[in-house]
């Protein structure tokens, strides 16, 4: 008899911390973010330097638990031809997944609009936090989507290789 009790006491706690781990990583780290004061940023080809640039609609997410959990939408009134020959695009890179809550943010939908070519990325703002940048999808009819991408330094520094002379030092270091 003392045996079913103990299946069962592990059995609850088990659902228990399955359900609590299920909580804090889909919602209880995340809170919604307000426009960003300097607002959206992409940075330009000619100086290299983060131009603002204007927007809508503007809805994000963010949590101090890690950078790169930063997820943001907006709509712009910009081009994707004036875009491409004013501002930094970026290469190779797709959005990572956002919680199901947060409906405006479809990362499959966002990566099939990029490989489509009806949506481009840029570089929003290198090193929003050490070794992260903001990447900014914009697609041919004005919605928006920022999310955070570790850099080289950043890959590298969190990886555990050593991040070399090309990288500045790792804060806490």
């Amino acid at each position: 008899m003392s045996g079913k009790i103990v299946g069962i006491v592990i059995l609850i706690s088990s659902l228990i911390a399955g359900a609590t781990l299920y909580y804090l990583q889909v919602y209880g780290f995340y809170s919604e973010v307000s426009a960003p004061a300097d607002g959206i940023v992409l940075t330009s080809i000619a100086s290299g330097d983060a131009e603002v640039i204007p927007f809508e609609n503007f809805q994000a997410i963010d949590a101090d638990s890690s950078p790169i959990r930063y997820r943001a939408c907006f709509d712009t009134p910009y081009s994707l031809a004036l875009l491409t020959e004013t501002f930094e695009m970026v290469e190779g890179v797709s959005p990572r997944n956002a919680p199901g809550w947060f409906g405006c943010f479809d990362a499959e939908a966002i990566a099939g609009e990029l490989e489509a070519g009806t949506a481009l990325t840029f570089m929003g703002q290198k090193n929003v936090a050490y070794g992260v940048d903001r990447v900014v999808a914009i697609t041919s009819d004005g919605r928006g989507y920022a999310w955070h991408e570790l850099n080289d330094c950043g890959a590298k520094a969190y990886d555990g290789t050593v991040t070399g002379e090309e990288c500045p030092p790792v804060p806490g270091n």
